[in-house]
C-alpha cells in the first residue's frame, strides 16, 4: 500500500499545487495524456498521486480513500457536515483565494448589511407572498450564516450555472457566490453586503482523519509532512 495524495486534476489550481510541492522538494507530475488522471510523486517514497476534481477531494478524504488532499476551504466546509471530525487542516497554500459573499442588486439602496436584508426579506414576503430567493451552490454555508445572523424570510435556490446571472434572468432576487475580484458581480449590477464574507477560502492541504494506514504508510506520511512543513 501507499499514502494517497489527491490533487486537482487541471488548470491553474493543479499548476500552482505542483509548484508549491516542488518548492519543498516534492515533484508531482502528470503521466500520460491530459485525458488520463495518472501521476507520480518524486522526492519521497511511498506516496501515490491521485488526480481528481477539486470538488471530489473532500468526499474522498471523508471516505478515507485518500490520505491527503488539496482543495478549497469552501468545498470542504460546504460538502462535509461536521468537517472537523473528518479532516484536519495541514497547511493553507497561499493561492486560490476567494470569498463566499452575499450580493444584492445595486438599486436596492436601502440594503447594505444583514439587518437591512432581514427587513427587506420580510417586506418582500409580505408583498409578493413568497420568500426572497437566493441563488447559490453553497447551501450549507449560507444557511448557517444567515441563521446565525437571524435572517429568516428567504429560500435558497440551486445554481449550477453562472450564479451572477440569475438576478438578471429573474430566477432569484440575490446571490451567494464565490468571488476573487468582484468584477463579475459589478458587471451584473450587484453589490456585496458590507458585513464581510460568509467565508474566506483558499487552496489548503488537508489530512483525512479516517483513512486507514497499512504498514509503512505512517512513516511515508510523516516523511512527506516533514518536507512540506
Amino acid at each position: 500500500m501507499s499514502v494517497k495524495l489527491g490533487v486537482p486534476s487541471k488548470g491553474r489550481l493543479m499548476e500552482k499545487t505542483f509548484d508549491w510541492f516542488a518548492k519543498r522538494g516534492v515533484t508531482l507530475s502528470r503521466t500520460g495524456s491530459d485525458r488520463e488522471y495518472a501521476g507520480r510523486v518524486d522526492g519521497v517514497d511511498g506516496v501515490d498521486l491521485v488526480l481528481l476534481s477539486a470538488g471530489e477531494i473532500p468526499r474522498e478524504l471523508a471516505a478515507g480513500r485518500i490520505h491527503l488532499g488539496v482543495t478549497g476551504t469552501d468545498l470542504v466546509q460546504e460538502k462535509l457536515p461536521r468537517w472537523e471530525q473528518q479532516v484536519e487542516e495541514i497547511a493553507p497554500l497561499g493561492f486560490g483565494h476567494a470569498d463566499l459573499i452575499l450580493a444584492v442588486p445595486q438599486f436596492w439602496i436601502d440594503v447594505d448589511n444583514l439587518d437591512d436584508l432581514d427587513a427587506a426579506a420580510a417586506a418582500f414576503r409580505q408583498h409578493h407572498g413568497f420568500r426572497m430567493r437566493i441563488a447559490t451552490k453553497y447551501h450549507r454555508l449560507v444557511r448557517e450564516y444567515l441563521t446565525d445572523a437571524g435572517v429568516a424570510d428567504y429560500q435558497l435556490v440551486d445554481s449550477q450555472g453562472a450564479t451572477e446571472g440569475t438576478v438578471k434572468n429573474e430566477t432569484a432576487e440575490m446571490v451567494a457566490d464565490i468571488t476573487s475580484t468582484g468584477e463579475t458581480l459589478r458587471a451584473n449590477h450587484l453589490k456585496i453586503l458590507s458585513d464581510g464574507p460568509v467565508l474566506k477560502s483558499q487552496a489548503t492541504l488537508w489530512r483525512s482523519r479516517v483513512a486507514r494506514h497499512e504498514p509503512g504508510d505512517k512513516e511515508a506520511l510523516t516523511a512527506l509532512l516533514d518536507l512540506l512543513r
